[in-house]
């Protein structure tokens, strides 16, 4: 009777339910680049979300207004982060050239076009990555920024123009 209870005690933990495993965009590990020559007092004014990676959506775009401060950006919209819209309101500070950290999380600007008029972000996680623009993006700048994703590691076949 022993053998059986202890069997059952074995067993039942792996019968579990497990919680889904959350979604990675690009192989954690993988080197992940910021741009080092981002210049913070250049994105003053509000960004619209044009593409993101994600699968199924909760949300469409978003938007978000940035305000460059001492030590960081100060950030207030909702965006769609991996099909889901999340509020990103408050200070973002500065934790490397072209890294900020948005609630608890690294969000790394990999890539801005010369004229400061499109964002690329990325997560060293691999969570999600998104795409601001300061209006409507031409084809040659999403291209672009999805070549960056792609020479960071994201899968970009999971990238969505919204």
């Amino acid at each position: 009777m022993h053998r059986i209870a202890l069997a059952l005690a074995l067993l039942l933990p792996g019968c579990a339910a497990k919680a889904p495993a959350p979604a990675a965009f690009r192989a954690a590990g993988d080197p992940i680049w910021s741009a080092a020559a981002f210049q913070p007092a250049e994105v003053a004014g509000t960004w619209r979300q044009v593409a993101d990676f994600g699968g199924p959506r909760s949300c469409n775009e978003g938007a978000v207004e940035i305000t460059p401060v001492a030590g960081g950006l100060q950030l207030r919209g909702k965006l769609c982060l991996a099909g889901r819209a999340e509020s990103v309101t408050g200070l973002a500070p500065f934790v490397g050239p072209g890294r900020l950290r948005v609630r608890g999380e690294d969000w790394w600007v990999i890539w801005v076009d010369v004229g400061y008029r499109t964002l690329a972000i990325g997560t060293p996680s691999g969570r999600f990555g998104i795409i601001l623009d300061r209006g409507a993006i031409p084809a040659d700048r999403l291209n672009a920024a999805r070549e960056i994703f792609d020479f960071n590691g994201y899968r970009t076949e999971a990238l969505t123009a919204l």
